[in-house]
């Protein structure tokens, strides 16, 4: 599942402005809400329900908060690179200023997770997390991340 099918140049946020875990999913709850239709309060609220079992913080400086919707009918995402970096719990304690957030239909399953590690993967290729950081308008964010990668033997 490449990038493209998840999101989109307008579902890129260059240069956020949040000093807190809960501002952070605010802000990405509403442009998803913005570009999705969905009621913003819904989103929030799915991703704060799944914060609550454990930190999407998923390492160096790296964040991923997904969350499943009911209304949703289909799979998309919200990037964000952050102003400055925020505490968000991480696995690693490291704050995190990069966060790929994904919403979902509740029926999605394993595309669902497919989604979930098409993300991580891409944030681990070497040299795209410098890049996102390095890069500060949002078309550069999207042509990084929506690029084609080699595939990596395992």
């Amino acid at each position: 599942m490449p990038l493209t099918d998840l999101l989109t140049a307008d579902s890129v946020m260059p240069s956020l402005k949040a000093a807190t875990k809960k501002q952070v999913l605010q802000e990405l709850s509403e442009r998803a809400a913005a570009l999705s239709g969905l009621p913003e309060r819904e989103i929030f609220d799915a991703l704060l329900q799944r914060e609550r079992l454990g930190s999407t913080g998923v390492g160096a400086g790296v964040a991923i908060p997904h969350g499943k919707l009911t209304r949703a009918t289909q799979i998309f995402g919200v990037f964000a690179r952050l102003d400055k970096p925020i505490d968000f719990e991480s696995l690693d304690g490291a704050p995190v200023d990069l966060i790929f957030m994904l919403v979902a239909p509740e029926s999605s399953g394993a595309d669902h997770l497919r989604a979930l590690a098409r993300i991580a993967r891409a944030l681990r290729e070497p040299g795209v997390v410098a890049k996102l950081r390095a890069t500060r308008e949002a078309a550069g964010l999207y042509s990084v991340l929506t690029q084609r990668s080699t595939p990596h033997a395992a």
